[in-house]
């Protein structure tokens, strides 16, 4: 601690970086450790599901959507079909959309 007298008063303080009551004990200043905040990944793991396109973080939310192509929504994009029977008896499944077949 320093100590001064000014006017017959004793003044007294800790130094730097000490703390308590100077006038019996200064003890060191704990360090201060900040807690370490993990980030966490809304997108983490990957909640899209197939045929959906690379996800995006927005905020603390994750969006997905469906690849060109596909319909449904994320997690469930698909294609329009995968074989003819998947589509009306007047359409045929050609590159994975019912198209007429002439």
């Amino acid at each position: 601690a320093e100590c001064r007298v000014l006017n017959h008063i004793p003044t007294c303080t800790c130094i730097r970086r000490y703390i308590g009551d100077p006038f019996t004990e200064c003890r060191l200043q704990p360090l201060t450790i900040e807690p370490i905040v993990e980030e966490v990944d809304p997108c983490d793991p990957n909640p899209c599901g197939p045929n959906s396109n690379f996800p995006r973080v927005i905020g603390d939310r994750c969006e997905c959507s469906c690849q060109p192509q596909m319909i449904g929504s994320p997690p469930n994009c698909r294609p329009e079909c995968n074989v003819n029977s998947d589509c009306s008896s007047d359409r045929a499944c050609i590159n994975r959309k019912c198209q007429d077949p002439c």
